[in-house]
C-alpha cells in the first residue's frame, strides 16, 4: 500500500478554480481536510503487463478491443503495456460527504484534496511498477474516456485486473468508478524512443469547457 506525502496546497487550489494564493479562510480548510484526508485515505493499485495486437479496426490489449484513433496513437511503436487501477479507498467519498454536511466549500475542499491525492497516488504507482520491470521507453498515462477512447472499457479492464477483489474497485452501469477517487490507466512499453505526443487535457473531449483545464492554461 503507497502512503501519501503531503498534498500540494497549490495543487488543491488550482482544482477549486482559485487562481494565484487561496486566501487565509481557504488555506485554513484546506489545511484541516488535508491532515484527514492523509489520515482516512487507503491508497492502493493494481496492474498487469500485457501484449499488444494490432489490427486494421483497434487495438487489442490481452483481449481487451480498444477502438478510437487516440489510443492507437499513444501505443503506437509499443509492444506491451502496462494496464493499472489505483483508488483512495472509499473513505474519500466518506469524508467529501460528511464535509458537504457542514459546509460546501469545505465539501469542495475535501474533494479537491482527495483528486490530488489520486494524482500522486498514480505517479508513486507508476514509479514503484516501472522500477520493477524492463521499460527502456513509456508512453504516458491514457485513461477511458480521454480522445476518442470509448470509456465502456472500464468494466473489462477491471475484470483483467481483479481490482474488485484486490482493492476493492467496481464500476457502475454508467462506467463510474467506485470508489469514485479512483483511475484506470494504459501505458504502453517500447523498446524505442517513445514520440513526444499531445497529453493530458490536449486530449480530453472536455479541455473546451473544463474550469480546471482552463485555470492551468491548458488551452
Amino acid at each position: 500500500m503507497i502512503k501519501l506525502d503531503p498534498v500540494s496546497k497549490s495543487e488543491v487550489a488550482r482544482y477549486m478554480g482559485i487562481k494565484g494564493v487561496p486566501d487565509e479562510n481557504v488555506s485554513r480548510i484546506i489545511d484541516r481536510y488535508e491532515k484527514i484526508v492523509r489520515e482516512r485515505l487507503r491508497p492502493n493499485y493494481v496492474y498487469r503487463e500485457c501484449d499488444i495486437l494490432f489490427n486494421e479496426d483497434a487495438v487489442h490489449i490481452a483481449g481487451i478491443k480498444m477502438t478510437g484513433n487516440d489510443i492507437r496513437k499513444h501505443l503506437q511503436g509499443c509492444t506491451k503495456a502496462i494496464v493499472f487501477a489505483v483508488t483512495v479507498s472509499d473513505e474519500a467519498d466518506k469524508i467529501i460527504r460528511q464535509a458537504a454536511v457542514i459546509d460546501m466549500a469545505e465539501s469542495l475542499a475535501a474533494d479537491c484534496l482527495c483528486s490530488a491525492a489520486v494524482e500522486q497516488v498514480c505517479e508513486k504507482a507508476e514509479q514503484e511498477i516501472f522500477s520493477n520491470i524492463n521499460a527502456p521507453y513509456r508512453t504516458w498515462r491514457f485513461s477511458p474516456g480521454y480522445g476518442d477512447l470509448p470509456i465502456d472499457i472500464q468494466k473489462d479492464l477491471l475484470t483483467l485486473l481483479n481490482a474488485q477483489r484486490r482493492i476493492g474497485l467496481t464500476v457502475t452501469e454508467s462506467c463510474l468508478l467506485l470508489p469514485s477517487k479512483s483511475v484506470t490507466a494504459i501505458i504502453g512499453i517500447s523498446d524505442t524512443p517513445v514520440p513526444e505526443r499531445k497529453r493530458g487535457c490536449a486530449v480530453c473531449p472536455m479541455r473546451e469547457s473544463c474550469a480546471f483545464s482552463k485555470s492551468r492554461g491548458c488551452h
